[in-house]
């Protein structure tokens, strides 16, 4: 891949980006943006599960330095959190954002791109973002504005998994780097920590379209420039669902998959309720989903 790469979304052309964008408005409409086709109508403002209104709410941008070393690279990750999520792990690190309730101002799109640009001018890599899903319909209007007026730094789509295969397909040709987080393989898992049984059936595809889409992750003087990166959270008394997760991306997308095996659980949000998944994971835990990542043949682990 030659050094001066080009994101994907400058190579669509006004029509190919309006035509996705039109079919995101029309699923929106009756919504389906993710696996809990509430069906209402998002642009309207109708609310579903996630609780989002109708325009986009962003908690905080800023320049990220704590992402994977070549996301962030030396310049920081342009990362925006979105409010509100489709997902609401009990767990969640991010509670107060993720299951925010209405105190919120709304943004256009056109204000979202202002700070896509903004961003790329403080030297990011890369416009990182944060639980997306919810908000993707306005959010590309937003990448296309910003398109438009200079961005040229790729696009990440950093997510909880949880996505709609449809919406993911749409996205082919905009979305550079995917980083999606795995955090669940049995349904008694998803049901009881997200009310997500279908978790992991919704995923699996998720994950392959991605990849399809993108590929490996491809590193250009130690930034990231496109690929998949999946994460992981290794969850306490739950390293079965880990070690099938390992071997799904072993057998069925790749090898060479970059995978992030994240140690940093700890009790948050509604996890007191759950004595199993209130305390940290211990090294012996951690120790444990290394090595199985190993005896799987996956070589490019972080952690």
């Amino acid at each position: 891949m030659p050094e001066n790469y080009t994101p994907n979304y400058k190579k669509l052309t006004t029509k190919e980006f309006e035509e996705k964008i039109e079919k995101l408005n029309k699923i929106a409409s009756k919504c389906t943006l993710c696996p809990r086709k509430c069906q209402v109508n998002r642009l309207k403002g109708e609310k579903g599960y996630c609780r989002a209104p109708g325009d986009i709410v962003v908690s905080s941008y800023f320049a990220h330095f704590g992402e994977e070393v070549f996301i962030s690279g030396t310049n920081g990750s342009g990362t925006i959190f979105f409010s509100f999520c489709n997902l609401k792990c009990v767990f969640c690190q991010n509670y107060d954002i993720s299951f925010k309730k209405d105190d919120y101002n709304t943004i256009t799109p056109y204000q979202l791109s202002k700070y896509m640009i903004y961003l790329e001018k403080l030297g990011c890599h890369n416009i990182n973002l944060v639980t997306p899903t919810h908000f993707i319909f306005r959010i590309l209007q937003s990448i296309k504005i910003a398109s438009e007026n200079g961005l040229s730094i790729p696009i990440v789509y950093n997510c909880g998994g949880y996505e709609s295969v449809d919406v993911i397909k749409i996205l082919d040709g905009v979305i550079d780097i995917y980083m999606p987080d795995i955090k669940f393989f049995f349904s008694e898992t998803s049901q009881r920590y997200a009310n997500a049984p279908d978790y992991f059936d919704n995923i699996k595809d998720v994950i392959k379209t991605m990849y399809q889409q993108v590929g490996n992750l491809k590193i250009i003087d130690g930034v990231a420039k496109r690929g998949l990166l999946i994460r992981h959270l290794i969850m306490p008394e739950h390293l079965d669902d880990t070690e099938k997760i390992l071997k799904f991306i072993s057998e069925e997308i790749s090898k060479d998959v970059y995978i992030n095996l994240m140690d940093q659980y700890h009790p948050a949000g509604q996890s007191y309720r759950f004595p199993e998944i209130s305390r940290t994971i211990t090294n012996k835990e951690f120790e444990r989903g290394i090595k199985i990542a190993k005896v799987y043949g996956l070589h490019n682990i972080i952690y």
